[in-house]
């Protein structure tokens, strides 16, 4: 259910060190969404159901955080995740 980090951060360089800090907190982050909104749709108890959703939604905040320094740091990322609205868009 949980992904692992695709890399040994400590042997990344540190130059890259930042930029794969952030994607791997993004891939943390979107391991939680899954988990909460899937125990969520499990659960039959309402409160519980609502504090997992407002969970998920928080982390999905923390999504943005980081996507938004990832895009800082990595141009490439920035142009290509543009390059991937514009495929969308077109279809």
């Amino acid at each position: 259910m949980l992904s692992r980090i695709p890399i040994i951060l400590e042997k990344v360089p540190r130059e890259e060190l930042d930029r794969e800090i952030l994607r791997a907190a993004i891939i943390a982050e979107l391991d939680a969404i899954n988990l909460y909104e899937q125990m969520a749709a499990m659960t039959d108890s309402q409160i519980l159901k609502k504090v997992l959703l407002e969970v998920a939604r928080e982390e999905k905040t923390h999504v943005g955080e980081f996507q938004t320094l990832l895009l800082r740091f990595d141009r490439e990322q920035e142009i290509e995740l543009e390059e991937g609205r514009r495929e969308v868009e077109e279809l």
